[in-house]
């Protein structure tokens, strides 16, 4: 066979990613750099850069703080999970993975259901001590931005750090109590300097997150407290100043690309080479008093942290309003499904008026063409990552960059890019519905590209070698031998797009057209309205959203395969 058909041939799985990634990554990354590094663009350059200083600072400081509380949470728990076993451990360990994955608007509705003016705390502050407003001021602090963030990243320390904890080996941790050292002192001289790359690996991860975070300061912060990410919004969509927008994107880009390689540095050596163990051996059941104490307490700050936000919301959703005012003397909030049929009514009957429920079928079907273009797309790349040489080698962490940029970045990339026609005589795709699924497509392929190339690379080479000699044609090689292997894969990495582009607000958030609402978007709105029915609706919204969501990240965890890993 020639040199250049081979070449063609090993180049023609790239070609369609490529052409994706170019026009709707790297086309909009780059109208973002030539415009924010254009100076002269800005009216007032000099007065603007004191405030992305500013805005810098305040970023930077909220994600070291919740950092730290993240690691002062996390830790514990990571270590009972490493090294305890209690009833319901599974069940415990899968509900501290659910909030990692839901939408930020899920997240920010469970803690307003929960701590906020009409939450269900203050409605019990307000019964028990006849108050006539609330006690506990929430949203708008930041306290507020800092429990979300614990919230969404403990898992991460969880994962990591406890995984590196359980499978480190116990002999040196006994060696040095049987040499006389307190535990307090094994903790400091000899489990955590093994655990250190871990711990730094979970932190950077922790602080990436919180450096980028959006949705959470957006919906829970207040105008207060703006980050990179939603200054870049405010400056794109309130104040219409695109330059400033951009400018703001390529420090959050470089800051956001510096902590990525710190990761990538660190999560390589969070296998400690002291002769591991398997987990199950530094497992045990808790002895003596003092140990279910820890268990117990770990337990139930547990549950406070990630099931009551999650259990409020449903909760609040199912509750009357008018019934706040009957709970100031006692009596219990009536339970009503009316937030629910209201998603489905057009009470001022406006023809401008999208109800709930379009929003709702407009995420399904973004979420099903992200599923679609996401599984076209990471296939080919994935069957070639398979079976890497050096060409693969080289563009891998090409394919993983969307994972380094954010969705209000690429959101504003589009608007930059697509407010005009690709081609002579072509619509404007800014003001077409499918932008929003492009851009959940491009969101979501580095994480189908994963777990497709995971799957194929767990294919024994023998079994197509064995088809081959049966003869057995390609198409019957896929269909009988390699499908049943990976569909599981397939399954779960759809399920990952389609909750991804459910939950995805960023993007959306400033993509969006009036009349084509997503989920998030409309949830987003209606809290931000003031009344009981749009507080209501907003909760049944969110609460359809976190059921949805639920369910896609049951699918993922019971479907994934070996191997695959945990971030």
């Amino acid at each position: 066979m020639p040199l250049n058909l081979k070449s063609f041939r090993r180049l023609l799985p790239w070609l369609p990613p490529a052409i994706f990634l170019g026009l709707f990554f790297f086309l909009p990354l780059g109208r973002i750099l030539s415009l924010g590094l254009d100076l002269s663009a800005l009216s007032n350059s000099q007065r603007f850069l004191v405030r992305a200083f500013s805005v810098l600072q305040f970023t930077a400081y909220q994600a070291v703080l919740s950092t730290g509380l993240t690691l002062v949470i996390g830790l514990p728990l990571a270590y009972l999970f490493a090294h305890f076993n209690f009833p319901l451990k599974s069940f415990f360990r899968a509900l501290t993975a659910i909030p990692f994955m839901l939408p930020t608007v899920v997240v920010a509705a469970g803690f307003t259901a929960l701590l906020g003016p009409r939450g269900w705390l203050n409605l019990a502050l307000i019964s028990a001590f006849g108050l006539d407003k609330p006690p506990l001021v929430f949203q708008g602090t930041l306290w507020a931005v800092l429990a979300a963030h614990v919230f969404y990243n403990a898992t991460i320390v969880i994962r990591i750090v406890g995984n590196a904890w359980s499978g480190m080996d116990v002999r040196l941790v006994d060696a040095a109590r049987s040499l006389g050292a307190s535990p307090f002192r094994t903790l400091w001289k000899v489990s955590l300097p093994l655990l250190r790359p871990a711990i730094l690996a979970a932190g950077l991860l922790v602080f990436l997150f919180d450096f980028t975070s959006y949705g959470v300061i957006l919906l829970l912060g207040g105008p207060r407290f703006a980050t990179l990410e939603v200054e870049i919004y405010i400056q794109a969509l309130q104040m219409l100043n695109l330059p400033a927008a951009s400018l703001l994107s390529v420090i959050q880009l470089l800051c956001t690309l510096g902590f990525s390689l710190i990761y990538a540095r660190y999560i390589t050596r969070v296998t400690t080479a002291t002769r591991p163990r398997a987990a199950w051996q530094n497992s045990r059941v808790p002895r003596g008093t003092s140990q279910w104490i820890f268990v117990t307490t770990m337990l139930i700050c547990l549950v406070i942290l990630f099931a009551l936000p999650l259990l409020a919301l449903p909760l609040r959703s199912v509750s009357r309003l008018e019934a706040d005012r009957a709970a100031a003397i006692g009596s219990p909030p009536a339970l009503t499904l009316d937030y629910y049929n209201e998603l489905f009514i057009n009470r001022r009957s406006s023809l401008f008026y999208v109800p709930p429920f379009q929003a709702a079928r407009n995420s399904l079907s973004y979420a099903a063409v992200t599923v679609c273009l996401s599984l076209l797309l990471g296939f080919p790349a994935a069957s070639a990552l398979a079976r890497p040489g050096r060409l693969e080698k080289w563009l891998d962490p090409i394919l993983m960059l969307p994972l380094g940029a954010s969705s209000v970045t690429l959101g504003l990339g589009y608007i930059l890019t697509f407010n005009r026609s690709l081609f002579p005589g072509q619509p404007n795709l800014l003001t077409s519905p499918l932008l929003i699924p492009l851009a959940h497509t491009t969101i979501a392929l580095p994480f189908v590209i994963r777990s497709l190339q995971t799957a194929l690379m767990q294919i024994p080479e023998r079994y197509r070698e064995a088809a081959a000699v049966l003869g057995a044609s390609h198409w019957r090689t896929w269909r009988y031998v390699e499908w049943p292997i990976i569909s599981r894969a397939v399954v779960s990495a759809g399920a990952f797009a389609f909750t991804i582009s459910l939950g995805e607000f960023g993007a959306a958030s400033l993509l969006a057209r009036p009349e084509y609402p997503t989920l998030p978007t409309a949830i987003y709105r209606f809290l931000s309205q003031p009344g009981g029915l749009n507080y209501g609706q907003a909760m049944a919204m969110a609460t359809i959203l976190m059921l949805v969501c639920g369910f896609g990240i049951f699918l993922i965890e019971r479907l994934r395969l070996p191997g695959t890993g945990e971030f």
